[in-house]
């Protein structure tokens, strides 16, 4: 009936959209259920795989991790992820939250800019604890995980010399998304097994663009280091 309402008559079912990551993670999980992809049997090489889905390499890895925590494969550093013998159905992590290079690639778009923004608005008490902060990470005589606190005090201290209230609250919560997130958490305490450290001397670059006042090389030390940090983890466990 024209300009009245249009009733269905089978119940409407929400739209769920799911990540990226999840959708490959799903797929992979019918070809090893249907027997694709065999018990023991190694899986494709990760840029293999980025082909054929047509994704990135960093959703093909975020992929991995999902079904490594659902329990379907294994990951094994420098030899590539292989599937598992299993006595029960698998269920791949029911979340929404974004993968471990998502956050990575919003904090190098988000921390870029903010780190020029600190740049020109940085008093001399923010300097100085920023340069307490770079000491201890030059010292490298804490633990792994105290380095991670050392590294996210540097990150968010920078933040909140931008001046910007809206901008410091994001970039903490790219860090507590970071540190919370299942598959997020799952990657990092892989690469904190490996030892892995904040990069000492990309923090010292974005440090001396910050002590100069220079909002161009400020931004750009950020984006290299994000960068730099995306491609490390990413050759890790290749």
């Amino acid at each position: 009936m024209a300009g009245g309402v249009v009733k269905v008559n089978s119940p409407i079912q929400a739209v769920k959209v799911r990540r990226l990551y999840l959708q490959v993670a799903e797929q992979l999980q019918q070809l090893i259920d249907n027997g694709s992809f065999s018990v023991g049997s190694r899986l494709p090489a990760e840029r293999d795989l980025a082909g054929q889905f047509a994704v990135s390499r960093p959703t093909i890895r975020e992929a991995m991790i999902a079904l490594e925590i659902a329990g379907l494969v294994e990951v094994r550093s420098g030899s590539g992820v292989y599937v598992l013998d299993r006595a029960t159905s698998a269920q791949l992590p029911q979340t929404q939250a974004p993968g471990p290079f998502e956050i990575l690639e919003a904090r190098k778009l988000i921390e870029s800019e903010t780190c020029a923004l600190a740049a020109r608005h940085i008093n001399a008490q923010q300097l100085t604890e920023l340069k307490s902060l770079l000491s201890a990470m030059e010292g490298q005589e804490q633990s792994v995980e105290e380095a991670e606190v050392i590294d996210e005090q540097f990150h968010c201290t920078i933040a909140e010399a931008s001046g910007n209230g809206a901008l410091s609250v994001t970039v903490e919560w790219l860090w507590r998304l970071r540190n919370e997130s299942e598959i997020s958490t799952r990657f990092h305490q892989r690469i904190r097994e490996e030892g892995s450290r904040p990069i000492v001397s990309d923090h010292q670059r974005i440090f001396a663009a910050l002590e100069s006042s220079d909002p161009a090389a400020a931004s750009q030390a950020m984006s290299d280091h994000l960068q730099r940090v995306i491609d490390s983890l990413l050759d890790s466990e290749e």
